[in-house]
């Protein structure tokens, strides 16, 4: 009886060691991690939550990604030619990968995943400071962002006072939404970011009173208020580099710049004319070069898993 009661003590006490060790090992996961209000938050470890991204099968396919701005059948028809034109100029099995959603490109492109991707100067920035990307081509010109308010707001002259109040922009990281974001260095006095799907509609609802200010791309506010008799420009950001196109080092440095010489080429008018009449104006590419976007990832800082 001693013996059964003694070994029955010893494995109770086994598994309550067990569980313990289970419940810190979990424990050990949990992270501090700066929000983009600079305010710290702890967080349980999503590695196991978040789904693999999908890996090349073989050394010879290399993955080719670009952010989720459009559906997958207007993805694959924008950047499905460019992915074929670019393996027969390189020999290798490039294919197109949407991801779908934006926290799935997101935790995709972090990983390295994709061996070429197309999307914004941040991102760029950042790939090329973190994962050993390369800048390729990019869109000619310059990004350039300003918060407007209402022709007849009189009473707000300084991008500050928009502190506590709804200003309509793309959530982040959208690099215009952080570059007004970085005008706020205190985490208590940030305006709301109100995300409104489109610039046509954050436009309107600035108008109908639903924010007190609104965040576009230049381009576009010229586009709705020609003469600017409905807004008035609070604050202007300081313009950047267009989207471009970056590989990682999957891709040799000879592949590379074959890409580079295939996308600057006459005989890729065809293969990226769709990218180009939504993206460029129909221009075609210019070089790219690391240094022009290397600077920008700092916009990234305080956004969650940008910090590796």
């Amino acid at each position: 009886m001693r013996n059964s009661m003694l070994a029955r003590t010893l494995l109770v006490g086994s598994l309550a060691l067990f569980v313990q060790a289970a419940f810190a090992g979990n424990t050990s996961d949990s992270k501090d991690i700066v929000t983009a209000s600079n305010t710290k938050v702890s967080y349980k470890s999503l590695d196991g939550i978040l789904p693999e991204p999908v890996k090349a099968p073989n050394s010879s396919e290399y993955s080719f990604g670009a952010a989720p701005r459009e559906s997958a059948e207007e993805g694959n028809r924008i950047y499905g030619p460019i992915a074929e034109y670019l393996s027969q100029v390189t020999g290798k099995k490039i294919v197109y990968k949407h991801s779908g959603a934006w926290t799935a490109y997101q935790a995709t492109m972090r990983k390295g995943t994709y061996d070429l991707v197309f999307d914004d100067a941040h991102f760029n920035g950042w790939r090329v400071t973190k994962i050993q990307h390369n800048m390729l081509v990019k869109v000619r010109g310059v990004s350039s962002y300003v918060t407007v308010v209402k022709k007849d707001n009189v009473r707000t002259y300084d991008v500050k006072q928009l502190a506590g109040y709804a200003v309509c922009a793309p959530t982040p990281p959208h690099l215009g939404t952080l570059t007004l974001l970085e005008q706020f260095t205190n985490p208590a006095r940030q305006p709301m970011i109100v995300d409104i799907d489109g610039w046509k509609n954050i436009y309107d609802s600035l108008l109908s009173g639903k924010c007190a200010a609104a965040m576009m791309p230049v381009a576009i506010l010229e586009q709705l208020d020609k003469n600017a008799a409905q807004t008035r420009i609070l604050y202007r950001a300081q313009a950047f580099p267009d989207s471009a196109f970056s590989a990682g080092p999957r891709l040799s440095s000879q592949d590379q710049a074959k890409i580079i010489q295939a996308l600057l080429a006459p005989a890729a008018a065809g293969p990226t004319q769709a990218l180009r009449q939504k993206y460029a104006h129909g221009a075609p590419f210019a070089p790219a070069n690391n240094e022009e976007y290397a600077s920008l990832a700092g916009f990234l800082r305080n956004q969650w898993g940008y910090d590796r």
